[in-house]
């Protein structure tokens, strides 16, 4: 059977945020990328069969005016979208249920590496201990509120640090891998 995996690729602001107070996600090109360095995304698209969001990184994604930028099979996560736009019905799949139930539909279909993308999806994925890998890229600048990347868990959730870098001079991304105790069969 064929390794699964769900990883995390997002940024934040040194607070922790992923968007400011108003929604708004503009922080994010703060510093200068004349070379547009994608800083690990092109490989990480490599790595996954398909992306997983929420609804309200779907319209994000939709508010750009750029297209769709995803060649891979996407996600949507909402129990209240019942509908996409015609142009996009072969290229995302609205799912609903729990996360177990979403993660069997989208095994059975051949996707094992899945790039899950959203605060809410990411909050819902780590409360339930999905998150193999987190790959973090840190904005330096306090955004004082807005949209967190965390919120409650209900237990201690080990990570190990496997790479640090630092793009453009002042952007860290940190890769993290999480610790699980290997089960005993005796």
């Amino acid at each position: 059977m064929e390794k699964r995996e769900n990883i995390v690729f997002i940024a934040t602001s040194i607070d922790g945020y992923i968007a400011d107070k108003e929604g708004g996600i503009s922080y994010l090109e703060m510093v200068p990328n004349p070379e547009q360095n994608d800083m690990g995304y092109g490989k990480l698209m490599e790595r996954v069969d398909a992306l997983v969001m929420g609804r309200n990184t779907y319209e994000k994604v939709l508010s750009f005016g750029i297209g769709w930028p995803y060649t891979k099979p996407v996600y949507i996560l909402s129990n209240t979208l019942e509908s996409v736009p015609q142009e996009f019905q072969y290229k995302v799949e609205l799912v609903k249920g729990s996360l177990e139930e979403v993660l069997e539909q989208m095994h059975a279909k051949g996707h094992h590496k899945l790039y899950i993308d959203g605060g809410k999806v990411i909050q819902q994925f780590l409360s339930e201990d999905l998150i193999d890998e987190m790959i973090l890229t840190t904005i330096p600048i306090l955004l004082g509120g807005g949209v967190p990347l965390f919120a409650h868990l209900p237990k201690e959730l080990p990570f190990e640090l496997k790479e640090s870098k630092v793009f453009l001079g002042e952007v860290t991304r940190r890769t993290y891998i999480r610790k699980r105790e290997l089960k005993n069969d005796s």
